[in-house]
């Protein structure tokens, strides 16, 4: 490993790398910031459970909202200047909920731009990539990916903060790390010379009217959607449902959250060897069941523990879904990951909303995760669906290494029998 690291140091710009995983870092940590901080605006603001999902949600409508827009300014100016950009953004935003904001429709529209943090990826992930050469691709994106953990940061410092401090000036404390991490960018980032061609609005058109790229993005959907989801939800959830205080509320989510953040380069690895599809067949499966057992609303320290599984299984779910990419559109792999992307906030945008609102309309929130598991189970028997579609569709090496290849073979004998 260390021999890896040195390798890895001296193939690329490893200043940039580590620049692009501070921005993805703290731009991850204030894109998920209402979540933590839902109960408290809740109280202050007397909101229904549906409109503090709202609030909550509404970042991660942003995030795929800009997620475009920031891909294709950083390919037109360089992803150093449009990253300063995007830091600058969300400290002004912060500093708007800090010291203006105080009534839903403002937060509202806070939340609305700090979906320009969460399109931090689709600028710190290109960054760090050009730099490198392919056979480092994987470790370079797997360290700058690694800025999900932001999350962490949200979960676990945002409600103390906010009980000490205050909930507003908590939205100005969270200013201080992005600012720190401007003046690094600002300083170390650096733009690789190698040229690159932007990606055009016919190339767009082209890749959405492919049904395989519709399929993996409501795929991603599902599972880095459901990631960014609770992570954004469970704070509010394990204060509401289960009356524990609002830290100690953050501090469960934190726990559960961790294994997602941690799992998802494992769901990487291990779709490499036994293939992206058999993983998202028993991944989306097993969060259903597990989802389904948590709608009993069972005691606190097993609803932690069945969440702590689900969630790990959905960050491995966006590595598995990340595997199919390449092998599908192997020429195309920068503009379909945007297109995927972009819908895995779009998903994580309808699951606390939609969790609100079933809470105001039957008082508890069993309807909703119930909702959530057939959503999931529904998901597993339509990839299923999908898996008899790719197998007569795509190439002979694509199917063999998403795991398809036994899934062919199966329905050839199964012909075979049918006409025996």
């Amino acid at each position: 490993e260390r021999a890896a690291m040195n390798t890895l140091l001296r193939a690329g710009h490893f200043p940039t790398l580590l620049a692009a995983l501070l921005y993805f870092d703290v731009s991850f940590m204030a894109w998920i910031l209402l979540g933590p901080l839902g109960p408290f605006l809740r109280e202050e603001l007397g909101l229904s459970a549906t409109a503090q999902g709202l609030i909550t949600a509404i970042p991660l409508l942003g995030g795929s909202l800009f997620r475009p827009l920031l891909g294709a300014l950083g390919e037109r100016i360089g992803g150093r200047r449009t990253g300063l950009i995007g830091l600058v953004i969300t400290m002004v935003t912060l500093a708007a909920a800090w010291l203006v904001a105080e009534t839903p429709a403002h937060f509202v529209f806070v939340g609305l731009m700090l979906g320009i943090a969460g399109a931090s990826f689709a600028v710190a992930l290109p960054l760090a990539s050009r730099w490198y050469p392919a056979e480092y691709q994987g470790m370079a994106l797997g360290i700058a990916g690694a800025g999900n953990s932001g999350t962490l940061l949200a979960t676990l410092f945002a409600p103390r903060l906010a009980e000490q401090f205050g909930w507003q000036a908590t939205f100005g404390i969270a200013i201080l790390p992005l600012a720190v991490v401007f003046v690094l960018f600002a300083l170390v980032a650096r733009d690789s010379p190698r040229p690159t061609t932007p990606a055009t609005l016919r190339d767009y058109r082209a890749v959405l009217g492919e049904s395989d790229t519709v399929s993996l993005s409501w795929l991603y959907s599902l599972t880095f959607g459901g990631f960014v989801g609770f992570a954004s939800f469970l704070t509010t959830f394990f204060h509401d449902a289960y009356q524990v205080s609002r830290v100690d509320a953050g501090d469960l989510t934190t726990v559960v959250v961790v294994a997602g953040s941690l799992l998802r380069p494992i769901g990487g690895w291990l779709s490499d060897r036994v293939g992206g599809y058999r993983m998202l067949v028993v991944l989306l499966a097993s969060v259903g069941a597990c989802l389904a057992v948590v709608a009993f609303m069972p005691r606190l320290t097993v609803a932690v523990a069945i969440l702590f599984v689900a969630i790990g299984l959905l960050g491995m779910g966006n590595g598995a879904v990340f595997q199919l990419v390449p092998q599908r559109f192997p020429d195309r792999i920068g503009i379909v990951t945007g297109v995927v992307g972009a819908a895995g906030g779009l998903g994580g945008f309808f699951l606390p909303f939609a969790l609100g609102a079933v809470r105001d309309a039957t008082g508890s929130y069993t309807a909703g995760l119930f909702g959530c598991a057939a959503a999931f189970l529904c998901g597993t028997l339509v990839l299923l669906e999908l898996g008899a579609r790719w197998s007569q569709r795509w190439d002979l090496a694509a199917i063999q290494r998403t795991g398809l290849y036994s899934y062919r073979r199966a329905l050839v004998e199964a012909d075979d029998e049918s006409v025996a």
